[in-house]
């Protein structure tokens, strides 16, 4: 066993136990953090600093909700100059 397949032995053993059919990554795992995180509203800047990423265009990919009206900045600029409180 290489010594990389042997890192990832610890996790498919978990993944195996908790009865879940797909292949497991590592990537797979970040990727679901990640995004787990942005869904979670913590902010863009935390996540990517979390991830590594130097560029926050990589880490707004993994943002599913940014499709979200409430959420696009057009949107929440437009509700501030018309004096709405932003919603949310």
């Amino acid at each position: 066993m290489s010594r990389s397949r042997s890192l990832l032995a610890p996790g498919e053993r978990l993944v195996k136990q908790a009865g879940i059919d797909k292949r497991i990554s590592p990537h797979s795992l970040r990727h679901s953090f990640i995004t787990a995180a942005l869904d979670a509203g913590v902010p863009l800047r935390d996540v990517q600093e979390a991830a590594s990423h130097a560029d926050p265009r990589t880490t707004m990919r993994y943002d599913r909700a940014r499709r979200s009206l409430d959420r696009h900045a057009t949107y929440i600029v437009s509700t501030f100059i018309a004096g709405a409180t932003r919603p949310g």
